[in-house]
């Protein structure tokens, strides 16, 4: 995410049972077939979460995702006079979810995560299922079918698919969800706008940590990463973005235009986008490795705007070009940019294009580049190890700055450590920092500067040679601050444990390490 914080309010969720952790996502090893609990029976519910502490019901258990492919038709607000207010704009959203995925468990029945829309038609491998009010717990559904608990307050959104026959592990399935509803603004568990946000001229759409489920059906954790596929249908001189390339040229019949998009690498759910607006597409720019650049900027920005997005969006091969010879080889099939005149407040790593609000600065260009690698190719296998991806993009928009002409990393690191600051900035925990301390600038300075100190530490051989088997080990996965710390240990040849305890957990500033 970029440099922006975001504001705080109460987490209402409750953990789930450590238990759970062993049989959900991408990261927990595949049950054998047929295996249970001793007596227990076969075919059991898939967890409707993934065991993620901060966030318990985002994704889902028992099985893994491999592909979704997303049929979406759009209507954005009506134009009125004067203006409706922001927070009671609406649009239109219907949309035909496709998912492949593979059982890791006997299923009787497992989840989907989904909020705000309504569901219509569901199939299991062409069966049908019917859609029925959730049961009372201990109650049994006969047959082929699906319900939705939608409860707000409890911030529990679970779609429940039961389907007939059951699966059986390493069995593979397509589910096809058709849903719609009426599209808003929502809100995370900070009370920030994410998710599928409703604007004026269309939607921007960025989702993290758990908002996908705002737009489609989705186990919605980074564990389980898949590919992507979109077909996303807009009012004719709308520009609809997603991930990854085009697939032809738009096609527009019956004043409304098809925009087909394919995103071949794995990718977590957060990192999806589907925005709507009057987007500009620019030619193609290639770096130096041949990454294809895809910009699309909105006409609407202002010339100072302008001026600061074209600079910037200038600089995007060069940039690439210095992160592969820091990082290794760029990890996807493209890079870009998607520049809102509309704004939510912050910039966001959306996985091949991020999307920017009103303009696009270098830093922020630099910090969501940097993402790519660090939070997207390797993403954080539960929340808390969030500053392996904020720390590291705002340590790389320092090194990017350095590059460029601008401070020296040793400079930015003194300008962030010398200031005085208060004893309750130093307390918080980054290795853990909570729900809604997820984009506390801690995470992100506090981050940097933790790498900034271990490359002192360990010297740059090591430094760079530590992180790009990170990424070479972790590619197109998760991974956790101990496993970090394995890495840079291994390739030192140091104890680390005493470092990374004063510089990610003890609740003091770091004096020596």
């Amino acid at each position: 995410m970029g440099t922006l914080s975001r504001t705080s309010r109460i987490l209402v969720a409750a953990s789930l049972a450590a238990a759970v952790l062993a049989s959900v996502g991408a990261g927990a090893a595949p049950a054998e077939p047929g295996a249970r609990a001793p007596g227990g029976p076969r075919f059991t519910a898939g967890a409707d979460g993934a065991g993620d502490p901060y966030f318990p019901r985002a994704g889902n258990g028992g099985y893994d995702v491999s592909h979704y492919d997303l049929d979406i038709d759009y209507e954005p607000p009506t134009a009125t006079v004067p203006p409706t207010p922001l927070s009671q704009i609406r649009g239109r959203l219907d949309g035909v979810a496709t998912i492949d995925l593979v059982a890791r468990q006997d299923l009787d029945r497992f989840n989907l995560d989904l909020r705000g829309m309504a569901v219509s038609a569901l199939t299991v491998n062409g069966k049908p299922a019917t859609g029925v009010a959730p049961p009372a717990d201990g109650e049994e559904v006969e047959g082929a079918a699906y319900w939705h608990v939608q409860d707000d307050a409890d911030r529990r959104w679970e779609l429940t698919v039961q389907p007939r026959p059951k699966l059986k592990a390493g069995q593979s399935a397509r589910v096809v969800v058709t849903y719609g509803g009426e599209t808003a603004r929502p809100t995370d568990i900070e009370d920030a706008l994410y998710g599928w946000v409703t604007t004026r001229d269309g939607a921007m759409v960025v989702s993290e940590p758990e908002g996908s489920m705002t737009w489609y059906p989705v186990s919605d954790h980074p564990r389980d990463k898949a590919t992507y596929s979109f077909e996303i249908t807009v009012p004719a001189g709308k520009t609809a973005v997603a991930n990854g390339e085009p697939t032809g040229d738009p096609v527009t019949a019956g004043g409304r235009t098809t925009w087909s998009w394919d995103a071949p690498d794995q990718q977590a759910s957060y990192l999806t986008t589907a925005s709507v607006g009057d987007f500009v597409r620019r030619p193609a720019t290639t770096s130096a490795s041949g990454v294809p650049i895809l910009d699309f900027v909105d006409s609407k920005l202002t010339s100072g705007q302008l001026a600061t997005t074209n600079a910037s969006l200038a600089l995007q091969p060069r940039m690439i070009d210095f992160f592969e010879s820091r990082f290794g080889a760029y990890p996807f099939s493209s890079f870009g940019s998607i520049v809102d005149n509309d704004s939510v407040g912050y910039a966001l790593e959306t996985q091949t294009r991020p999307v920017y609000s009103g303009s696009a600065g270098q830093g922020t260009v630099a910090h969501e580049l940097a993402h790519q690698w660090l939070g997207n190719a390797v993403s954080p296998d539960e929340w808390r190890h969030i500053w392996l991806n904020e720390g590291w993009a705002t340590y790389a928009a320092w090194m990017w700055a350095e590059e460029n002409g601008g401070l020296t990393t040793q400079q930015a690191f003194a300008n962030w450590y010398a200031p005085a600051r208060t004893p309750a900035y130093w307390a918080l925990p980054i290795a853990d920092p909570g729900p809604l301390g997820l984009f506390a600038t801690q995470v992100y300075n506090r981050g940097a500067g933790t790498l900034h100190a271990l490359r002192t530490k360990v010297g740059d051989d090591v430094f760079f040679a530590a992180t790009r088997e990170w990424l070479r080990r972790y590619d197109d996965s998760t991974g956790t601050t101990d496993d970090f710390i394995a890495v840079f240990e291994e390739e030192s040849g140091q104890d680390l444990s005493a470092f990374f305890h004063t510089w990610l957990v003890a609740p003091e500033k770091p004096t020596s390490w």
